[in-house]
Parts: structure tokens; C-alpha cells; sequence
């Protein structure tokens, strides 16, 4: 594992948690959006996180079944959009209006809950504020390794 190991993973983790903030307010500014360029409603977006592949770590003994993977941070898999059902509301003057079937006159408004988004929201900046606490204590560990060596 490297020096600066710590400060590359967090880094993984600030990234994600960037985009995860900018999906989310997306989902928020779209909230009301009821056509789209493919037609329907907005459909809600969430970023799907996986762990990055990490290295084989023997330490200073030999080859041994208890080897273990060292993470190297995480990355976005991918960006999915909810496919479920959004909420209906009985408009039949809106030009987005069902015009037949069981919803006619309905309105078709995207699945997407505000006050989720807002804890999703506050859950994104909070580990993103974590990561970055994370880096100034590798860098408040280095200085003061390299104030012992002097």
C-alpha cells in the first residue's frame, strides 16, 4: 500500500459523491417535469456505486491463503433510471393529459419523492465532507512525519 493510498481513495469517494449531488439535483429541478424529449415524464436517476478492484497484499510474510484485497476507492457502475410508475393527478385541461384508458385525464408527474432526494442529498454531502476529512488528516500525518525525519 502506498503513501499516499489514503488521499487516492478518498478522492474516489469525493468524486462519486460529487455526481451523486449533481443526479440528485437533477432529480429535484425535474420533479415537476412531465414531458421530456422521449416522451412521458422525467424519470428519476440514481448512481449505482461498486468498489474498484483492488491489489493482492501479502505484507512481509509469504504467499498464504489469508491474502487479502486492499481497496483502492470505489467508481460509479452506473447512472440507472427508475422505471416504476410516477403519481397521477386528475387534469384533463393539461395538454400532457391521458387521453384514454384507465388514467385517462390524468397526468402522468415523475416518481420522484422531495424529501428523499433531500436526505439523499444531505447523505451525499456528509460522506463527500468525510472524504475530505479523510485527505487533511493523511496530509496532517505526513507533515508530521517529515517534521520527526528533520
Amino acid at each position: 500500500m502506498g503513501l499516499f493510498s489514503s488521499i487516492n481513495i478518498a478522492a474516489t469517494g469525493m468524486s462519486v459523491e460529487r455526481l451523486r449531488t449533481d443526479v440528485i439535483a437533477d432529480n429535484i429541478a425535474n420533479a415537476n417535469t412531465t414531458r421530456t424529449a422521449d416522451g412521458g415524464p422525467y424519470k428519476k436517476s440514481t448512481v449505482i456505486v461498486q468498489a474498484r478492484a483492488g491489489a493482492q497484499y501479502r505484507g512481509f510474510s509469504a504467499p498464504s491463503e489469508f491474502d487479502t484485497t486492499i481497496g483502492t476507492g470505489v467508481r460509479v457502475a452506473e447512472i440507472q433510471k427508475d422505471t416504476s410508475e410516477g403519481r397521477f393527478v386528475y387534469d384533463p385541461t393539461n395538454p400532457d393529459a391521458i387521453l384514454s384508458g384507465p388514467h385517462a385525464g390524468y397526468v402522468e408527474y415523475p416518481n420522484i419523492d422531495i424529501v428523499t432526494e433531500m436526505v439523499d442529498l444531505i447523505s451525499a454531502s456528509r460522506a463527500y465532507e468525510a472524504n475530505s476529512s479523510v485527505i487533511q488528516g493523511s496530509k496532517e500525518m505526513f507533515q508530521q512525519a517529515l517534521a520527526i525525519a528533520q
